[in-house]
């Protein structure tokens, strides 16, 4: 509702950090700052690029935990849970029992290989970009990028590790 409402109204819908910040180098809103001497030119750039350099470091700590967390303590998890499903399945067929008795641990260990999966993919992928974009030169430049291309990966990741939780 408020993406048409702000658009009705004539206001901008900034959804992300990167563009927000940019928007201090817009050329109206620079007048404003030296008009009324609150900063110069050059500070605002200057404090603007600041402001991106923050926005990555931030980006970049959240992708290092969430690296860390799903490689050393979610995959492992998940993996002991899964070797626990393959023995019960292994004792429920030692047993003589029918198939129907392992089924749902089958279809739970078919699960988790393909979370587990999804989420390496998920962290492998999210490392990459974030190597790609720690190679750009302007702060302006990484920033976006952290947000268009290593930022998205936090979600996928989420939602497998939400899956593996359940």
């Amino acid at each position: 509702e408020w993406v048409q409402e702000a658009a009705q109204r004539g206001l901008s819908n900034i959804t992300t950090t990167p563009p927000a910040l940019k928007s201090y180098l817009r050329p109206e809103l620079k007048k404003v700052f030296v008009d009324n001497a609150i900063f110069t030119e050059r500070e605002i750039e200057a404090r603007t690029e600041i402001y991106f350099e923050d926005y990555v470091k931030k980006v970049q700590i959240e992708s290092r935990i969430i690296g860390d967390l799903v490689l050393n303590h979610i995959i492992p998890t998940a993996i002991n849970y899964q070797n626990k499903l393959i023995q019960n399945v292994k004792g429920l067929k030692d047993l003589g029992l029918g198939e129907e008795s392992y089924m749902a641990s089958m279809y739970t260990l078919e699960e988790i290989s393909s979370r587990l999966s999804a989420v390496k993919t998920g962290v492998f992928e999210m490392t990459e970009a974030r190597k790609l974009a720690n190679q750009m030169e302007h702060a302006e430049d990484r920033a976006f990028a952290y947000c268009e291309k290593v930022k998205p990966h936090f979600d996928v990741i989420r939602l497998h590790v939400d899956k593996l939780e359940l």
